[in-house]
This record gives C-alpha cells, sequence and structure tokens, in this order.
C-alpha cells in the first residue's frame, strides 16, 4: 500500500482524521495512552502554536503507522505525527517543524531518534545531551536538518 493509500484509508476509519481548513498547521499524533513524555511533547507544539489532537493507539497499531509511512527502525522514537503531509517521529523541536513547513523540502519528514534527554519532552532539569534531527527522506535515507543542545 502506498503512503497516501495509506493515509486516506487511515483518514477514512478516524483513527487519524484531518480537517478540511484549519488557522494553525494541525498536527495529528499517534501515542501510547500511557507514555507522559509524549504528552509532554503535545504540549510542546501547543506552546508553539499547532493545533494538536492526539490518538492514543496500542503498541503494535504504532509500530505499524511506522512501518506503513516508511519510518525505519533506526529512526523511530515513542510517537508518530502527521503535519500538511509529513512525517515528524518523536522529540522533534517544535521550530523544526515549522522550518520544514516553510522550505518544504521533497521528504518524507523528521525525526529525532530515540529519546535524547532534553529534546522537547524530555526535559530533566539541566541536563541535555546533543542530538540531531534528521530530514528523513522516501528511500530511507537521511541527512542532518538541524543539531541541538
Amino acid at each position: 500500500m502506498k503512503r497516501r493509500e495509506f493515509l486516506a484509508a487511515l483518514a477514512a476509519t478516524s483513527v487519524i482524521s484531518l480537517p478540511a481548513h484549519a488557522s494553525a498547521p494541525r498536527v495529528v499524533v499517534a501515542k501510547s495512552p500511557s507514555c507522559g513524555c509524549c504528552t509532554a511533547w503535545i504540549r510542546h507544539m501547543q506552546e508553539a502554536g499547532f493545533d494538536v489532537e492526539a490518538k492514543d493507539v496500542t503498541q503494535e497499531a504504532l509500530y505499524g503507522l511506522k512501518a506503513s509511512l516508511g519510518i525505519r527502525q533506526d529512526h523511530a522514537s515513542c510517537h508518530t505525527a502527521l503535519v500538511e503531509g509529513y512525517v515528524i517521529e518523536g522529540h522533534v523541536p517544535a521550530s523544526d517543524v515549522k522550518r520544514l513547513l516553510a522550505e518544504r523540502p521533497s521528504a518524507l519528514g523528521l525525526a529525532v531518534p530515540g529519546m535524547p534527554i532534553g529534546s522537547p519532552g524530555m526535559e530533566m532539569g539541566d541536563q541535555k545531551e546533543p542530538y540531531e534531527t534528521l530530514l528523513v527522506f522516501t528511500s530511507g535515507k537521511a541527512e542532518v536538518f538541524a543539531r541541538h543542545n
């Protein structure tokens, strides 16, 4: 199944619904119901002006969604989001998402693999580890989009 077909089928089943019009960019997030860091990332995105809808799904459904969207295991994190045709995987800073939407590169989307301490939603006091936001292509290849901390 192709990505667009999958997204259309997903929207039709109400697992993820996409509004016809929104004043702020609409972000639909699939996450585990028990994940606190996902909730913190959602709050980060809302505070940055995004209209966020969270969908609690089983781990099996979340892994299936990642695979269907083209997210490789080495790019994966705890939640997967969609915004204006792009996939956002993990704790990507809102500023990177805004840059992506402004530049509109031909890509699958952005990913912050793993769960780096100090990334949005993974704050732990003054602790911060360096991490990279990757621009992921449909081929599975990726390049550094931004460096943080």
